[in-house]
Formats: structure tokens, sequence, C-alpha cells
């Protein structure tokens, strides 16, 4: 009886469909459990990459914008390092600038190529011209030729600047003659050195130059005074054995007419050498004044 009820219910077709309905939905259940295993388990995969396995091809999305927002930010920080080091620039430019600007001698710089690259205002007052800003050596000492009684291998200011830049040389103290454009002679004294990178490069020369006009004009007025001091030196020794001689005469002889000649050239000598004397002081007192006003 039960054999046979199970007969019945095997081939009853609503209990057969709803069997396979059972079936398939049992099927889909483990399938979802499979899957939703090797879902989790490759996110702990993921997780777990960038201490295991680090592949490009094995990098999650976001590990990618990772990077380059990294590597924005670093571009962001190498620009504003650059924006700090252009502007630390300019401020030691403009102090620099400021310093030449104050300087009471003049300062030249000449770039490799031998031309003006910068001129304090002292260096335009002292040399004539207002804007010597891309002008060569030869064109703005014109001919200058140095004083010195050694013979060296250069000849004029010119020529110091092309030796700086060609071969490295200092030069020092060099005095030279230099007439400005206006027609104003002028007393030199030149100092000349290269001018280098913080790679040992060489940027230029740098040129100082001192105005010693009034030091030279100086010099001159002394050696004249002293020619003159020579000078009068000798008259008044040439005066003083005149009067000498007369003096002599004078205890020699007795007679009145000679005693008087006598005495008479002996006031004379007197008269001229005290002449000579005061011409000498008051040249010496106007010179001094003259000094002072300078």
């Amino acid at each position: 009886m039960v054999l046979g009820v199970d007969v019945k219910l095997l081939t009853n077709p609503l209990f057969l469909r709803m069997a396979a309905v059972f079936l398939a939905g049992a099927f889909a259940f483990f399938l979802g459990i499979v899957l939703m295993r090797k879902v989790k388990q490759s996110l702990q995969r993921d997780v777990m990459l960038p201490h295991g396995n680090t592949s490009a091809d094995n990098f999650p999305l976001h590990t990618y914008h990772a990077v380059i927002q990294q590597l924005k930010q670093q571009k962001h920080e190498l620009q504003a390092l650059q924006q700090q080091e252009r502007r630390r620039s300019r401020t030691t430019e403009n102090l620099s600038a400021a310093v030449l600007s104050n300087l009471s001698s003049g300062v030249l710089f000449f770039n490799t190529a031998g031309l003006v690259r910068q001129a304090n205002s002292a260096a335009k007052s002292i040399l004539g011209f207002a804007a010597p800003a891309g002008m060569n050596a030869y064109d703005l000492f014109r001919g200058a030729r140095l004083q010195t009684k050694e013979p060296m291998e250069i000849m004029t200011a010119a020529d110091a600047v092309g030796s700086t830049l060609r071969k490295a040389t200092v030069f020092r103290r060099l005095e030279t003659d230099y007439v400005t454009p206006a027609g104003q002679q002028r007393v030199l004294d030149l100092t000349v050195s290269p001018v280098y990178a913080a790679d040992a490069q060489l940027l230029g020369a740098a040129c100082v130059i001192e105005d010693q006009t009034e030091v030279a004009e100086m010099r001159r007025n002394q050696a004249l005074r002293g020619e003159m001091s020579a000078e009068m030196a000798l008259e008044l020794k040439n005066s003083l054995d005149t009067i000498s001689g007369f003096a002599c005469n004078l205890v020699k002889n007795y007679e009145s007419k000679m005693a008087e000649q006598l005495a008479t050239d002996i006031a004379a000598e007197a008269e001229h050498l005290q002449s000579k004397i005061g011409g000498f002081l008051a040249g010496a007192k106007a010179a001094g004044v003259a000094s002072g006003n300078n």
C-alpha cells in the first residue's frame, strides 16, 4: 500500500515540479555560498597585497590614485621651492645692487664676452658714461695707457680686462691716465680680478676703479714745492755767501767810501733775499689754501 503511494507520488507531475524547484534552489544556494567565499578571498588578497605581492598587474585602483596624488604633492613642493629660490635670488641681486650703488669706488662687471653687464653710479660718474652697459673694454677705456716703470705684457686698461678674461689674471693698483668723453683729464687706479661661480666656472671679470686725480695733483704740487724749496735753498746759500763776502771786505776796509759801498751792497742783497723768501712763503700759503678747498 505504501509502495503504491510512493509510486503515485513519483509519477505525479506536481510533485516532480516541486522537487525540481527544490533541487534548483539548493544548487543556487550552494553556488552562492561558493561565490561569496571566492569574493571574500579575493578581497582579502587585495588588502594584503602591499605586504605581499607588489607587482604592477595586481595593484588595486586606489593604489594608483595614491601614487598619483603623492607625485602631484611632490610637484607642488618642488614648485614652491623653486619660487622661494627665485625670490631669494632677486633679494640677493637687489641687495648687491643697493650696496654697489652706495660705494664711492666705481665697480664694473664684464661678462665672458668682454661686455659690461653691470656698472654702479660711481663708475658712470668717473668714466663719464651715462649708460656703459653693453660696451666693451676697448670702447670704454678708449686706449687709456698704464703708467708703469716695469715692462709688462699689457699696455692699456682694456688689455688688463682682456687678459683677466682669457687667463684669469689678477691685476692690482694699475694706474692709468684717462680722458672722459667730455675731455676731462683723470688719473685712475684699477684693480681687475676674475669672478667665479659656485662650481668654479668663470663668470667674467670685476673692475674696481678709484679716482686718484686729486691725489696725483697733490703729488705734483708736492714735487713742485720740493723743486722750489731746493731752488730757494740754493738762492739763500748764494745770497748768504755774498753777504758774508761783503761783510768780510767791510771789516778789512776802513775807507769811508768803500765801506759805504759795501754796506749798500749788503742792504741790497738782504732786500733781494727777503723778497725771495716772501714770494716763496706766499706761494706755499696759496697752494695750501687751494689744497684745503679741494
